[in-house]
Formats: C-alpha cells, sequence, structure tokens
C-alpha cells in the first residue's frame, strides 16, 4: 500500500461514505417540495494518495469547498429539483444527470463558458440510484478530470432502515497517457484498507456503488467472507440477485445490501488485480 495518510482536511473520504445533500428545502404553490442548490465548478488540485496530487475540475457547493466527486445529492420522488450552476472554471463545462426530464435539462447544452450560469430545473424520477457529470467534448477528459457525482433519488415510501454508504469507483491518469495509474472507490487510494469502514455484526447496510471509471471498459466490487442483495440500478425494490461480485461499466450503478455475520476485516475490491493493487482496496471492520 501506500505509505502515510492524506490531508483529509480538505477532503475526507470517511465522511463523503456518508454525507447526503438534500438541498435547500421549500415548498411550490402546488404544495410539490422545491429542493434547490447552487453548484459551481472550478480547478482544483487534489490529493489522490499521499503526496501525489491531480490536477483535476472539480464541483462545489456555495456552503462547501469543490470536492471530487462532487456532492451526493439526495431527493424523493416526485420533489422539484433546482439546480444554479456556475461554471468559475477556465474550462467549458455542464451538468448531465441520469434519469427522465426534459431535454431542454439533460445538461448537453448550454456548453457553459467561463463566468456563465444556467439553471436547471425538473422533477425527480425514477427513484434509483442515478449519477450526474460533466457532459463537454472531449467526454473522457471532462469526466476523469473529476466533474462527476453521485445522484440518490428515494421511492416515496423509504427503503428499510440500514446503514448507508456511497461508493463511487475512479481513476486518475497521473501522466496523462490514456491509462490511469491510480485507483480507488471515492478518490484516495487504499484510503480504507488503512481506515476500515467501522459497522456491527448484523447490522443492515446498504451500499449506493457507482462506477465512473474512465480508460478501463470495466470495474468490479468483490466483498470478501460474505455476499449482498443486487439491485441493478436501485429502481426495483422485489428485484435482486444475491452475490459477492459485480461487474460495471462506466455509468452502471447499483444498490447494494447485505449484513456481515462474523466479526473481524471483512476486505472489499475490484476482482481486477491490478486496480485493486493500484488502490481499489479497503475493509469493513466488523464488531459485536
Amino acid at each position: 500500500m501506500t505509505v502515510g495518510d492524506v490531508d483529509t482536511s480538505k477532503f475526507d473520504p470517511m465522511k463523503y461514505l456518508t454525507e447526503f445533500d438534500y438541498g435547500k428545502v421549500s415548498k411550490l404553490p402546488n404544495g410539490q417540495t422545491l429542493r434547490e442548490w447552487d453548484v459551481f465548478a472550478v480547478d482544483q488540485d487534489i490529493e489522490i494518495a499521499p503526496g501525489i496530487f491531480f490536477p483535476a475540475w472539480a464541483y462545489g457547493l456555495k456552503d462547501r469547498a469543490p470536492q471530487v466527486p462532487g456532492p451526493t445529492f439526495r431527493c424523493t420522488e416526485g420533489d422539484r429539483l433546482r439546480f444554479n450552476f456556475s461554471n468559475g472554471s477556465a474550462h467549458p463545462h455542464t451538468i448531465h444527470f441520469h434519469g427522465i426530464h426534459p431535454p431542454s435539462m439533460d445538461g448537453i447544452i448550454p456548453i457553459l463558458k467561463t463566468g456563465e450560469s444556467f439553471t436547471y430545473e425538473f422533477d425527480a424520477k425514477p427513484f434509483g440510484l442515478h449519477l450526474y457529470h460533466c457532459h463537454t467534448a472531449p467526454l473522457k477528459r471532462h469526466i476523469h478530470k473529476g466533474l462527476y457525482g453521485t445522484f440518490i433519488i428515494d421511492p416515496p415510501t423509504p427503503r428499510t432502515p440500514a446503514k448507508e454508504f456511497v461508493m463511487m469507483m475512479n481513476g486518475f491518469d497521473t501522466n496523462f497517457d490514456g491509462e490511469n495509474e491510480v485507483y480507488a472507490v471515492n478518490t484516495v487510494a487504499f484510503h480504507y484498507a488503512k481506515h476500515p469502514i467501522q459497522v456491527k455484526v448484523g447490522e443492515p447496510i446498504r451500499v449506493y456503488l457507482v462506477n465512473i471509471t474512465e480508460f478501463d471498459p470495466i470495474n468490479s466490487l468483490h466483498l470478501h467472507a460474505a455476499m449482498y442483495k443486487l439491485y441493478r440500478t436501485g429502481t426495483r425494490l422485489d428485484q435482486y440477485e444475491y452475490t459477492d461480485m459485480v461487474t460495471m461499466a462506466q455509468g452502471e450503478r447499483h444498490v447494494l445490501e447485505f449484513t456481515l455475520e462474523y466479526p473481524g476485516k471483512h476486505m472489499f475490491h475490484a476482482h481486477q488485480s491490478e486496480l485493486a493493487e493500484l488502490g481499489w482496496m479497503g475493509f469493513f471492520e466488523a464488531k459485536e
């Protein structure tokens, strides 16, 4: 593994796991819930391993520093969503949300130049696990540089209670040769191997898993010494697979639900050895 730790005062992967942003909440005249966010994009150096910095492009919020991945937006199906986006980067950017909405709100156009702004507004549907990212050409550069995040739409009747985590699988091409040199879940290589995620034996756990890795056709998650219910895209509550391994292309996302029966450190990692050995590895530490 890497030696030492990153500066978590700027971005804390452990905090990111459970940080959901529900926006500024109000009511429209028709009684519909309105959730509003002020989002910006900037150029930002980020630390992806101890002492290794990457020149990223990052999303931030009015009251929060820019980060990679961007903030996790969360809402309930049927809410009206309003994203006031301004581009503070030296490069043109947009925000493209996965899900169902009018094409005019799809983040393909307008492409915002430095200093320009646009408001995306649409109703949240369907419920499930989605993502957002910049959709400006060249796509592989704008995504790889860090303009992406998780977008959760909860069902009208909430899922069963569980300890919830967001995991976004990503990689970084540090020498810009079209191949990643560092891999991670939530940006920092080996962070959850050095700092295992603390859970309890028998505790219901829910992972919102998203793959945004560029330059590699697939990524994956294998959980050791346990198995999970896999809800593909999270848009169905009544259909799942039972497995310990899932393979995902870029943009795929699934909800994983499980409990750990035995105490100890349960490893999780990509089941492509190169990705695991270059940073995409961690542990859930289950305690009685």
